[in-house]
């Protein structure tokens, strides 16, 4: 562990943040998989439980609104009511109506994106402006190491004891996350943008961003279009995967540990955010992490386990790279009052293209080879590394 991150989590605001963001994590990812398995277990439909989660999605395109209002309340309570409420609807969906599940789940997403709004916007007042990057980083560590095994103790907790059971732990993972937030004791931040620790991108500091505008000055928004690039092509390459275990002579539960080496990159790529922030800046970090994402899709598209492997790993490294670029980004040049919008917007934009990504491989990998979709899986990482790099501070 380094010293920013040591040094992070010597912070009380920032350890209380973290372990919400951990404990509400760990709940979600369980539930998520918990879902579709309850549904597909009650209903017997496979459609169905394939589209359990859509609900989660679809909030994503209302994040511009629902942003908005992390910025006109305060954020620590927003946080403590949103748990709360969410912890409610899980509670009522422990009462055994599966139905109960695609509108609960659907409430969910959009108090995540409340939640992630208001997080995203409250951190200059819990972590210093020259950690900001490090904790991010942490942040997402902590989200997907929780993928790495949360998913299986759903699953594991569902086959014991049923669906009700993982919606209750669903339940007391938001009420714990509400406690943790109720101990933040954020400090008064200035509305100007902070000045970001990478030397080469700041020696004039920026204007601040106008919210409604995020999107049209020309770091943020290669930034951002970089992050959605991502996603994308995450999505692409991911949509292949039981047809290159396929072709790899697998079985398909050897995505089992495909998985869990993209999530170990991933958990490695969010600790070593912010040193190599502070030294390429954010441009550099997203144009470094979409190279690797390349590197590891085209290893995916070779005939050996090896390789695969360790193309999941680098996949797994690069990914979060642009999302905590371009979070970070927006951190910095947003004025403190307008980043719940900003961020929302943000996060709206790198994360909607998942689904019509997912839809797309789908139909490719019915009618192509898988390495025509991995294969441009690494064009498209690698066109957003250049619009990464060559995004520029607006004058």
């Amino acid at each position: 562990m380094g010293w920013a991150t040591a040094r992070v989590l010597g912070e009380r605001n920032a350890r209380l943040y973290l372990g919400g963001v951990l404990v509400s994590g760990f709940g979600d990812s369980a539930m998520s998989l918990a879902a579709g398995v309850w549904v597909k277990t009650t209903t017997g439909s496979d459609a169905l439980a394939g589209v359990v989660n859509a609900g989660l999605w679809l909030a994503l395109l209302l994040g511009p609104v629902l942003g908005g209002v992390a910025d006109r309340v305060d954020r620590r309570r927003l946080l403590v009511v949103v748990n709360l409420a969410l912890g409610a609807v899980m509670a009522v969906v422990a009462t055994g109506h599966v139905w109960l599940v695609f509108a609960a789940l659907t409430l969910v997403g959009a108090g995540a994106v409340l939640i992630e709004a208001a997080e995203a916007a409250l951190l200059p007042s819990v972590v210093p402006a020259g950690l900001r990057g490090d904790f991010n980083g942490l942040t997402r560590t902590v989200t997907e190491g929780m993928k790495l095994f949360a998913p299986a103790a759903g699953a594991a907790l569902f086959a014991w004891l049923g669906g009700p059971s993982v919606a209750l732990l669903n339940a007391a993972t938001f009420v714990a996350a509400a406690l943790a937030f109720t101990r933040l004791r954020p400090s008064p931040v200035s509305a100007a943008p902070a000045v970001s620790a990478a030397p080469a991108e700041t020696a004039m500091a920026p204007a601040p961003v106008d919210r409604v505008r995020v999107l049209r000055d020309p770091e943020l928004r290669g930034l951002i279009l970089a992050g959605a690039a991502a996603m994308a092509a995450s999505s692409l390459s991911s949509s292949a995967t039981y047809a290159l275990l396929a072709a790899l002579h697998r079985p398909p539960a050897f995505a089992g540990v495909l998985t869990p080496a993209q999530g170990l990159g991933s958990v490695a790529g969010g600790l070593l955010a912010g040193a190599l922030m502070r030294r390429v800046g954010e441009r550099g970090y997203s144009a470094l992490g979409l190279a690797l994402f390349a590197a590891g899709a085209l290893l995916r598209a070779t005939p050996w386990t090896g390789t695969v492997l360790a193309g999941c790993v680098l996949v797994g490294l690069g990914l979060p790279a642009p999302l905590i670029a371009a979070i970070t980004a927006v951190q910095r040049l947003v004025p403190a009052h307008a980043l719940g919008r900003a961020a929302a917007t943000a996060n709206s934009v790198m994360f909607v293209p998942t689904g019509p990504a997912v839809l797309l491989g789908g139909a490719a990998v019915a009618t192509l080879d898988y390495r025509v979709q991995t294969v441009a899986a690494a064009v498209l990482a690698t066109a957003a590394a250049f619009t990464a790099r060559g995004a520029r501070a607006a004058p």
